[in-house]
């Protein structure tokens, strides 16, 4: 068992007086596990799923008000279940990030996840993204979807992602919001720079927030002094799949860390409703691919061996 390598020179992750961040190298990881068959090490990569609708994603937010939720055609069941029997038929096991939002409305594909082996984990409860909330507004949606997931599925939900990893430099006191409300661990920094969402100075790997919280960022490559995507979302449907491939295979071959991927259920869904009136840019970014992420993500569990953030991480049940 073997631990990763964490980013000290984290203080730009703390608040003016909380000094720096705390000292992570005590993370426990199973980033490598013994290969019997090969007598090679090979790193565990931790596969994510955010378990939302087509409807529910942030770029369609200015098209798709809220209230017409309940009226939109849900799509995220059948997804899901093709999702199990992929995973099922590669013997990969996964951390679903869910929306109370979705956990009310399909309770026993919530059970089915559990089921199945995989960790449940909180997306919040409406895909609010937490730089839009007040502190107040957030600990009561980050507490009242871990009540909600932990109800219906009958386990603890250890872990939370903020939609649209909308924690960064001018909403750190999430963190405390996040630690007061029970949760061991976050994966809500993405450290790149994007026009929805990134704090690139942010460290690469897992580190310890300025309360003692774990973060597991989603993955990039360092590449000419510069963070690139390497952690799955639209930049695995956007580029080739070989893309994906080098980026992981460098992280675990040159940083010897874990690669946290994630992706959505739409993105298996080339017959989803189209929404008219978005741009051509979001237009673009949403629908490209999606007849094709499904064979690609079969190609990835294949290439790379993967778990469930809470088995890789050794993060408490309690």
């Amino acid at each position: 068992m073997t631990t990763p390598a964490v980013t000290r020179d984290a203080t730009l992750l703390t608040r003016a007086g909380d000094g720096t961040a705390r000292d992570a190298s005590a993370i426990s990881s199973r980033v490598a596990r013994e290969d019997r068959s090969h007598g090679a090490r090979q790193i565990v990569n931790v596969l994510t799923v955010d378990v939302e609708d087509y409807f529910q994603v942030s770029a369609l937010a200015p098209h798709i008000e809220r209230h017409r939720w309940e009226s939109m055609e849900c799509r995220v069941e059948r997804n899901i279940d093709r999702l199990l029997g992929l995973f099922d038929a590669r013997g990969a096991s996964a951390t679903f990030f869910t929306l109370g939002w979705i956990a009310e409305r399909y309770p026993a594909m919530v059970r089915r996840v559990v089921k199945h082996g995989h960790e449940l984990a909180s997306h919040g409860q409406s895909h609010l993204r937490a730089s839009d909330q007040s502190h107040a507004e957030f600990r009561a949606d980050v507490e009242g979807a871990r009540r909600k997931l932990e109800d219906i599925a009958g386990v603890a939900v250890r872990g939370y992602r903020a939609p649209s990893f909308s924690i960064g430099r001018g909403n750190l006191w999430a963190f405390d919001c996040l630690a007061e409300a029970g949760y061991a661990y976050s994966s809500s920094v993405y450290p790149v720079r994007h026009d929805h969402y990134g704090m690139p100075e942010a460290p690469r790997f897992a580190f310890r927030a300025h309360n003692g919280l774990l973060e597991l960022p989603i993955t990039t490559t360092r590449v000419l002094s510069r963070n690139l995507p390497a952690g799955g979302g639209g930049f695995f449907r956007l580029l080739p799949y070989r893309a994906s491939r080098w980026a992981i295979e460098r992280v675990n071959r040159v940083d010897r860390q874990p690669a946290i991927f994630y992706f959505h259920p739409w993105e298996i869904d080339p017959q989803q409703p189209r929404v008219s009136g978005v741009s051509a840019r979001t237009r673009f970014r949403h629908y490209l691919n999606l007849d094709r992420t499904e064979a690609r993500l079969n190609r990835l569990l294949a290439d790379f061996r993967w778990d469930r953030i809470d088995r890789v991480f050794e993060i408490d049940a309690a």
